[in-house]
């Protein structure tokens, strides 16, 4: 569905309404109870969080670790009215560290549940293990679309290929001729860019790339894109479309404006090209791109209106997608292990995740679809000055994705 509305709302008059602050409180959990020994010590539950803490997504890392960890601040420190351990374990760059880091949370730590993770690889690593061990695993960032049993496999974020879905359209109408699509040669990046490339050729969209297909950028190796750009400059590209996150972002934001495509050939992205910390990096280079993602920090909604003061006032900066799925990993939690039962489980916390309904989410209210990923807006973003500083401004909504 695609209707146009009006998101704007200034940073600086939403970000400032501390006295929100205190609407956080009032949606802390319910009563619950303490999981089997093995899982949880008297009352407290055991929880394993795994975040990038180094590698190539790291700030992507802290910015989830960040926004866990605001809602347990507001929340007493509790979930689901039990004290909580939680146990942080690094995903590196996603592969074999992040299998390792799973099976230390689960094997050594008896953590009941895992949530987190930052990229696709993470989860295409860990998938069996969470599932085989029957432990629910509360995904925060990039799912792939590799995975078959999701039967204790949940994302608070977005399946990886709805990014590109949600944008194709509006880049198709809006862009007089070919787009010329590029991205990140690894299991992320293929489901952001084929979703995208799927959505706009269906649509009667054409690339402008050789030979009618993606480019593809070897990762994370490639720091240099610059070779890229010419071949860019050499097409009859009338629109970029790319994929791109961390400190890859921040290169390849930089280099195209020091390439000269900038103000010449228009930037589309999936909105983790300008998100979090990287925009502030980018600087005024990333200014007039245009992004699709389902949050922005200016969405006026009650939800947002608490958490985003709460956000400014602790980290003295406006909050991000990731602090977002982040927070509402916690705010699931919070709710499923409150439903789990006198004596919750592993196994009772993951049905009760499954009986959730609308979560009141600060990107707009979503809720658990049939694959157990949000059923959620998407909204188009622009890079400007919005008050005193630089941010990714909902310019209108894109559409509904999810099932």
């Amino acid at each position: 569905m695609r209707s146009p509305v009006n998101h704007r709302r200034h940073p600086s008059r939403l970000l400032a309404s501390v006295t929100a602050v205190s609407m956080l409180a009032a949606l802390a959990g319910c009563s619950g109870s303490s999981l089997d020994s093995s899982r949880a010590t008297v009352d407290t539950v055991r929880i394993g969080l795994m975040v990038p803490q180094s590698g190539p997504y790291k700030a992507i890392g802290d910015d989830l670790a960040k926004g866990w960890q605001l809602y347990l601040d507001t929340h007493g420190g509790k979930l689901g009215g039990h004290s909580v351990q939680v146990i942080t374990a690094d995903e590196a760059e996603g592969k074999q560290s992040a299998l390792n880091a799973a099976r230390k949370l689960l094997d050594k730590d008896k953590v009941a549940v895992i949530a987190g993770t930052g990229s696709a690889d993470a989860v295409e690593s860990i998938k069996t293990l969470v599932t085989e061990k029957k432990i629910p695993f509360v995904g925060t960032g990039g799912r792939p679309s590799t995975l078959t049993d999701v039967s204790y496999i949940w994302h608070t974020s977005w399946l990886s290929r709805e990014t590109g879905e949600a944008i194709a359209d509006h880049v198709r109408t809006a862009v007089p001729g070919p787009v010329y699509v590029i991205g990140p040669d690894y299991q992320g990046g293929y489901d952001q860019i084929g979703g995208f490339v799927d959505a706009f050729t269906k649509a009667g969209g054409k690339l402008a790339n050789d030979g009618g297909k993606p480019a593809w950028t070897p990762w994370p190796a490639t720091t240099n894109f610059l070779p890229y750009f010419n071949k860019i400059a050499d097409t009859d590209a009338k629109a970029v479309y790319c994929f791109y996150a961390g400190t890859a972002a921040v290169q390849f934001v930089q280099q195209y404006a020091q390439a000269g495509l900038k103000g010449k050939i228009p930037l589309y992205a999936a909105g983790f090209l300008t998100e979090g910390s990287v925009l502030a990096a980018e600087g005024a280079a990333a200014d007039g791109v245009q992004t699709v993602l389902n949050y922005a920090a200016n969405l006026d909604n009650a939800a947002n209106r608490a958490f985003a003061p709460a956000y400014q006032q602790k980290h003295q900066a406006p909050p991000n997608l990731y602090n977002v799925t982040g927070y509402d990993a916690a705010l699931v939690l919070d709710q499923a292990i409150a439903a789990a039962g006198e004596k919750p489980t592993s196994e009772s916390i993951n049905a009760a995740i499954g009986k959730l309904g609308a979560i009141d989410s600060p990107r707009g209210q979503w809720r658990f679809g049939s694959n157990h990923s949000p059923i959620q807006p998407w909204y188009l973003r622009r890079v400007e000055i919005d008050g005193r500083a630089r941010a990714n401004v909902v310019v209108q909504n894109l559409t509904t994705l999810g099932s």
